[in-house]
């Protein structure tokens, strides 16, 4: 019987996360009640957002109403066990923050920033969406992102071996084969 009640009260968080830049945009559409109702019916129970240097503050709240819990703060000196306590990782399309949630295994969407200039972030993330490892969305697409995905069909990503590229560079510098 406690089991039961144990998973009725089991938290499934989404971790936002915008690095440390701005990225209002994101932040906002989080904030739309559309999104916000979308992850509820998908099981979500709360929203943390990470904002970093933005100036919108989305509204925290309980959850209630079909909505999730929605928290926030801007900067945090490490956001590994946010990502590990994450059941869904919506994020801006840095490296750092997309190859760390993919070799956790969490399911993972990237939206990208196309107030950015020369964005070469994008095409990370639209290359590994086409392998299938994770989501990529705009903001104003989020909520059609969330309502259409499916954690399931997402192929785990296998980092690659260096090593043999490693040894090609040290034969090439001369350096003496380990």
């Amino acid at each position: 019987m406690g089991d039961i009640d144990d998973i009725a009260k089991e938290k499934r968080i989404v971790f936002v996360t915008v690095g440390t830049t701005s990225f209002d945009a994101l932040v906002r559409a989080m904030d739309t009640p559309e999104v916000k109702n979308e992850l509820f019916k998908k099981g979500y129970t709360d929203i943390l957002i990470q904002m970093g240097r933005g100036s919108y503050i989305p509204t925290r709240a309980t959850a209630e109403n079909g909505s999730p819990a929605l928290d926030y703060f801007t900067f945090s000196s490490s956001i590994a066990d946010y990502l590990k306590s994450a059941s869904l990782v919506i994020s801006h399309a840095g490296s750092g923050s997309i190859f760390e949630t993919l070799r956790l295994g969490k399911p993972l969407i990237v939206v990208v920033n196309e107030d950015l200039m020369d964005n070469h972030q994008s095409e990370l993330a639209e290359e590994l969406a086409e392998r299938k490892h994770l989501y990529c969305a705009r903001p104003q697409m989020l909520y059609k992102t969330i309502s259409d995905m499916d954690p399931g069909s997402l192929v785990p990503y296998q980092p690659g071996d260096a090593k043999p590229v490693a040894k090609l560079i040290y034969r090439y510098l001369g350096f003496p084969e380990e």
